[in-house]
């Protein structure tokens, strides 16, 4: 058995692989390299910069085919930075870094904020690049957090999701908690309308967020992630996202929350059909563990509350889970669609511009959204560990 889940960690890494080398391939056919950029050994700083000020220091980057031209800082200021996150077992500091847009002439006060998970082998400006967020931010004035995983951490910046322990995916969340709660003091962004969304390994680091820390967050987006509960190791993590979860969906929700007192978590879910790395069982399983989460489903998965609409639109299959004329779980299917962010920057590894816009539909699931201030039963009582 473990021969086999070996030879199945093996199978997904090559895949990932040839995905990228395939991307590079086709992506230098069209496009000039980026010029290889000086490191420094000074302390991280915070630098303001403008789409304008970035075209006349690094006049030779390559443009996106996509317009409008998907630059990470867009017309707002992206902040560099590091944060101070709560010590980890057998780590003495433990030092998140992380890009902060704020759009220009938006109030901060009050603004909503958006958590911006990255997958595997990405770094916080190519997630920013290829998703376009920032552009939205921009148009809506909300800002955008980008935490970044280290290299020291995982050679691929994987966040351990699958592990929950205080040493790995366990530390992770409590670091980007602890980041939104000073980013929310320091700016003054509204606690009551801070999100999470993610792809990939930064999707399964978004269901543990939703599970661990509920009243943080108002509602989480999942793109190409794993179903949740059962994988607890690198091995069987992989398991899990090449085939879904072996186990009931929802008897894993019922093990990992407690649902006398969870407060619910709306969800927009998306899944490319064509993913051969993230299998698209696991989107479908993931709507029955967050239907679950909210209260939809009973224990035995049959439907206790709400009403099913569903739509297709050109390769896009969207089915709403609404409750009280108000979207609680969305599911959408893109047809095609490999392991990649749905209607992004193509130049950019892990992003397709084909199918709808996966950044535009997220948030117009988010801004619907509000956390209630959260009751004193709720919190870390309704995890169970």
């Amino acid at each position: 058995m473990a021969k086999s889940l070996t030879k199945i960690w093996l199978g997904g890494l090559k895949r990932l692989i040839a995905i990228q080398k395939e991307h590079a391939r086709a992506t230098s056919k069209r496009t000039s390299a980026r010029p290889l950029r000086a490191t420094s050994t000074r302390p991280p700083v915070k630098i303001r910069k403008t789409a304008a000020t970035r075209d006349a220091q690094h006049p030779g980057l390559r443009e996106s085919r996509v317009r409008p031209r998907a630059a990470a800082w867009a017309s707002g200021s992206w902040t560099r930075s590091f944060h101070s996150a709560p010590a980890a077992p057998g780590r003495l500091v433990n030092h998140l870094q992380y890009g902060l847009y704020l759009p220009t002439g938006k109030p901060q006060l009050g603004a909503p904020l958006v958590v911006m998970l990255h997958g595997c082998k990405q770094t916080i400006d190519e997630f920013a690049e290829g998703t376009r967020m920032n552009l939205l931010a921009d148009r809506f004035g909300f800002a955008v957090v980008y935490p970044e995983q280290s290299k020291h951490v995982h050679a691929h910046r994987c966040w351990h999701w699958y592990d929950d322990s205080d040493s790995a995916g366990g530390a992770e969340v409590r670091a980007v908690v602890s980041l939104v709660d000073a980013l929310v003091a320091e700016h003054g962004f509204d606690a009551e309308r801070v999100y999470v969304a993610g792809l990939s390994a930064g999707a399964g680091l978004a269901s543990l967020l939703a599970l661990r820390y509920p009243e943080r967050f108002a509602a989480v987006a999942l793109h190409s992630g794993p179903a949740f509960g059962e994988a607890h190791s690198g091995i069987s993590a992989m398991d899990v996202m090449r085939r879904g979860a072996r186990q009931d969906p929802v008897a894993l929700v019922d093990r990992a929350a407690d649902m006398d007192v969870y407060p619910g978590m709306p969800a927009i879910i998306m899944q490319g059909e064509g993913d051969h790395v993230v299998a698209p069982v696991n989107a479908d399983q993931l709507t029955t563990q967050f239907l679950r989460l909210n209260g939809l489903i009973d224990a035995s998965g049959a439907r206790k509350a709400g009403e099913v609409k569903e739509e297709r639109k050109a390769a896009a299959l969207t089915r709403d889970y609404v409750r009280g004329g108000r979207r609680v779980v969305r599911l959408c299917r893109v047809q095609g669609l490999g392991h990649a962010w749905s209607g992004g920057d193509d130049a950019v590894p892990f992003h397709s511009s084909s199918g709808p816009d996966a950044s535009s539909l997220v948030w117009e699931f988010f801004r619907y959204q509000r956390r209630s201030p959260a009751p004193e039963t709720v919190g870390k009582a309704a995890f169970r560990l």
